[in-house]
């Protein structure tokens, strides 16, 4: 006894009465066992390509019932496209050579399409001649959806591996960089003190602080997009600040650029750093101005978005803020690049290609993301998300931030810690040029050996990013030694790892001398305090 089972229904046909049959019962029971399959479509065309039968599969996946396709050329199941390609004979031809198996749209009864998995055998007459041809087809819809789904996770994984690996490139680039340049704004802020203002000097000595200012700028991008860069998040009010930063910028746009402002009223505050926000904001409306030379339309819009979450985005609520251009678009490969520190298509001197990747390193440190779709001759679109503020700003006002002067301190003993020589020498100068009697160390072990040997230490000043020990083991070794001894930890990343005390003091580099002041006033006055 042999069994078909497929689709749900099942014939059974026994083998041995077969012998005996007629060739027109063999027939029907051939017939009967075609049209039990449902999962597929199988029927057959002549030479011509006209169908000459059709089994149930057929008309529940393509939607025809037999009598109204029967004698009609199958080329009507290929998309418009297909058919003026002449793909139907194409196949046709391709299997006279053997089977043929291929993929592709086709269309049902009802216009529909779907993804079929198509096999056609050429049928031939005992001399050999081709009389018609068997197909089988199968819908791979679903198939096909879950695949293009898995490629685009994939996709998503390995764009955001490659954005990783890049961001830790660029940090530790701008990490070595912010010494750098802290070893030169230090000196030259230190040479400009000391020195009597001569207009044969002191231009050049104003033009290598700018040089230097704007360094530490390009670093501090470099930063954002690493994620490296410290945030002061708070509440912003988007109906407020992006109108007036569009009124304030319209005038240094192409006066054939039409701009256009659309917010949605009463907007929720989102939870951001306002600075970095408005950079961000900034250059994303100044690359939609020149991607269009000849003129076009910009557009700032903005919503609160409920989003389900995925790969790329948490659950929670939102507002998208979007850049719209009707210039000249990216194509596939530039718009996968568009974000990476220092790419750019403008050109030489026009742009450093950190605006993308600034607005992308402070969209996700804020705990959202930065979009661009685009398509050549078709405009961009940027769509940076930020979470809705749902509870108060994570920092208070920074007191470092009065414009005022600290006030003078009695003269203290410092420890400076620092494994990078040129920033070390400054450091220490620059204590000393406040008054301070200052030891020094290039590691934390020395500094460990330092204090052990010093009588009085009033404060440490220690770089975080030390090699064997960091400044932060540091600081947990000092409050074992000496439990009320205050510690300033110098960093150029974000934030300090989970871990560090909350009586210490962060100050970002590269900074400056009042900066460095201001800390350490800070600083005394709290541990006078406890």
């Amino acid at each position: 006894m042999a069994t078909s089972a497929t689709g749900g229904a099942e014939t059974r046909v026994d083998e041995d009465l077969m012998h005996g049959v007629t060739a027109a019962d063999a027939d029907a029971v051939y017939r009967r066992l075609v049209n039990s399959i449902t999962d597929f479509a199988i029927y057959s065309l002549d030479a011509n390509g006209l169908v000459t039968s059709w089994n149930t599969g057929a008309q529940r996946l393509k939607g025809y019932a037999a009598k109204e396709i029967v004698g009609h050329p199958f080329a009507r199941f290929y998309t418009a496209r297909d058919q003026a390609a002449g793909r139907p004979r194409e196949n046709l031809d391709a299997a006279l050579h053997g089977r043929l198996e291929t993929e592709g749209w086709r269309v049902r009864k009802d216009g529909g399409t779907f993804w079929a998995q198509v096999v056609i055998d050429p049928i031939r007459s005992e001399s050999g001649e081709v009389v018609g041809y068997a197909k089988i087809t199968r819908d791979l819809t679903e198939r096909r959806a879950h695949e293009e789904s898995l490629a685009a996770a994939q996709e998503a994984l390995a764009q955001a591996r490659k954005l990783e690996a890049i961001g830790q490139l660029t940090g530790g680039i701008a990490h070595d960089f912010n010494n750098i340049l802290m070893a030169i704004l230090g000196s030259l802020e230190l040479a400009q003190k000391r020195m009597t203002p001569t207009p044969r000097i002191s231009p050049f000595l104003d033009n290598a602080m700018h040089a230097a200012r704007r360094g530490a700028a390009l670093t501090q991008r470099m930063l954002s997009f690493a994620r490296r860069r410290e945030l002061r998040r708070e509440a912003v009010n988007l109906n407020e600040s992006i109108p007036s930063l569009m009124g304030l910028i319209r005038g240094t746009f192409d006066p054939n650029v039409i701009t256009q402002v659309r917010m949605a009223d009463d907007l929720p505050a989102v939870l951001t750093d306002p600075a970095q926000l408005e950079a961000s904001l900034l250059n994303l409306a100044l690359n939609g101005c020149d991607a269009m030379p000849g003129g076009g339309v910009l557009t700032v819009e903005a919503e609160a978005i409920s989003h389900p979450g995925d790969a790329n985005l948490a659950e929670g609520r939102y507002v998208r803020i979007r850049i719209s251009d009707t210039g000249e678009g990216m194509d596939a490969e530039t718009l996968t690049r568009a974000v990476e520190p220092f790419f750019t298509t403008k050109g030489m001197g026009k742009g450093t290609g950190l605006g993308l990747s600034m607005a992308h390193g402070l969209a996700v440190q804020s705990g959202g993301r930065l979009a661009l779709t685009s398509q050549k001759g078709r405009g961009t679109f940027a769509d940076m998300w930020l979470p809705v503020e749902t509870a108060p700003s994570e920092q208070p006002d920074d007191p470092r931030e009065d414009a005022g002067s600290p006030a003078k301190l009695d003269r203290l003993v410092v420890l400076a810690v620092d494994d990078d020589p040129l920033v070390l020498f400054n450091t220490v100068a620059m204590l000393q040029e406040q008054g301070h009697v200052v030891f020094s160390a290039k590691s934390g072990e020395e500094a460990l050996a330092v204090l052990d040997g010093a009588g009085r230490m009033d404060l440490v000043v220690s770089d975080h990013a030390m090699p064997n020990m960091t400044g932060l083991q540091l600081a947990q070794a000092l409050r074992v030694r000496r439990p009320e001894l205050p510690v300033i930890l110098i960093s150029g990343y974000a934030k300090l790892p989970d871990g560090a005390d909350s009586r210490l003091l962060k100050v970002s580099k590269p900074f400056g001398q009042l900066e460095l002041a201001r800390a350490v006033a800070e600083i005394m006055h709290a541990a006078r305090q406890r």
